[in-house]
C-alpha cells in the first residue's frame, strides 16, 4: 500500500512538498524516541520497576499531545499574524524565557497556562483508571502519585517552553513549524517522559516506598 500512497501524495501539491522535504524531522524524531525506548527497556528489566511499562504510554501520550496542540496553535498564529516565513524582522524577537512563555499577556501564553493546568487533573484520571483496572503492578501510594505528577508537570513545562522557542526559530528560518517542529517535540516528549518516569521509580525505591505489588 505504501507505493500507492506515495503516488497519490505526489499528485497533490499540498502533500508533494512534505513527501520530498518532511523526512529529516521524522527520522531524527525516531532516533530521539529510540533513546527513550532504551531507557524503558533498561528499566523494566528490573522486576522492581516492571510497572513502569503501563505508565509510560500515559505520560508520553499526554505530554506529546499537549505540546503538539501548543505548537500547532503558535504556528497558526504566526501564519495569520506574522511575517512571511524566512523574512528578516525589523525588530528581531528576543529568545523567549519561561516567564514570557507562561506569564505573558499573549494568546499563546494563555494557551500554555491552560494546557499546563490540564496536566494534573488528566493524569489523576488516568491513574485512577489504571488502578481500577488493577494494571501497572504498582500501588498508588501518596509518594508515588507525588513523584509521578512532579515528573509529568516538569515534562510538560519543558515541552511547552521548547515549543515556544522552536516554532519561532523555525519560522524565522523559512521552515513550516507544522511539518518540522511537531515530530521533534513529540519525540522529546517521549524521551523526557520516559526518563523522568524511570527516575520517579528509582527515587521511590531509594526512599523505601515499596509494597508487595511492585514487580509482581
Amino acid at each position: 500500500m505504501c507505493p500507492l500512497w506515495v503516488l497519490i501524495a505526489r499528485k497533490i501539491p499540498s502533500t508533494r512538498e512534505v513527501l520530498y522535504s518532511g523526512w529529516e524531522p521524522v527520522i531524527i524524531a525516531m532516533a530521539i524516541s529510540s533513546v527513550g525506548g532504551l531507557i524503558l527497556d533498561k528499566t523494566v528489566t528490573n522486576p522492581n520497576f516492571a510497572g513502569m511499562a503501563v505508565f509510560t504510554p500515559v505520560i508520553n501520550g499526554v505530554g506529546g499531545n499537549l505540546v503538539a496542540v501548543q505548537a500547532s496553535r503558535i504556528s497558526t498564529y504566526l501564519h495569520m499574524n506574522g511575517l512571511p516565513m524566512g523574512d528578516p524582522s525589523p525588530t528581531p524577537r528576543k529568545c523567549s524565557t519561561p516567564c514570557s512563555t507562561f506569564f505573558g499577556s499573549t494568546v499563546n501564553s494563555r494557551s500554555a497556562r491552560v494546557l499546563f493546568l490540564l496536566v494534573a487533573p488528566g493524569h489523576l484520571v488516568f491513574l485512577y483508571t489504571i488502578n481500577s483496572l488493577r494494571g501497572g503492578h504498582t500501588t498508588l501510594t501518596p509518594v508515588f502519585i507525588t513523584f509521578y505528577l512532579a515528573a509529568a508537570l516538569l515534562q510538560v513545562i519543558i515541552l511547552l517552553y521548547l515549543a515556544d522557542w522552536m516554532v519561532h526559530w523555525m519560522w524565522g528560518r523559512g521552515m513550516d513549524p507544522d511539518n518540522f517542529s511537531i515530530p521533534y517535540l513529540t519525540a522529546l516528549g517521549d524521551l523526557l517522559g520516559t526518563g523522568f518516569l524511570a527516575l520517579c521509580f528509582h527515587m521511590r525505591w531509594f526512599i523505601g516506598d515499596r509494597d508487595t505489588d511492585v514487580g509482581n
